[in-house]
């Protein structure tokens, strides 16, 4: 299993309750600790399906970023707000960009 995957994966971060409200998933390994110790609610379906996902998305049976769908979907059924990030110098690599736009 490739707990540390991140090569695929678009990080997202969370807003959850509590004393550590605040969760960066930049990995596999990393939505698989949210998942299991922070989520705050784990009998929904998209919940269910999420964890389902995370292992297959571990195993490699599927993408990282089919996973991460899982994962937001589950995140809007428990009500967590999700913010989609962008690592820095992303916009250096994108060709299609002026390069006055990506600076």
């Amino acid at each position: 299993m490739c707990w540390n995957t991140s090569s695929a994966f678009t990080p997202v971060g969370f807003a959850l309750r509590g004393p550590a409200s605040r969760k960066i998933v930049w990995t596999l390994g990393d939505a698989a600790r949210l998942l299991i110790n922070d989520w705050p609610c784990d009998d929904g379906e998209e919940y269910v399906a999420a964890v389902k996902a995370c292992v297959d998305a571990l195993s490699g049976k599927i993408a990282p970023e089919q996973f991460r769908e899982a994962l937001l979907r589950a995140a809007d059924e428990a009500g967590i707000a999700a913010l989609s990030l962008v690592r820095k110098g992303v916009g250096e690599r994108r060709p299609d960009l002026p390069s006055s736009a990506q600076r």
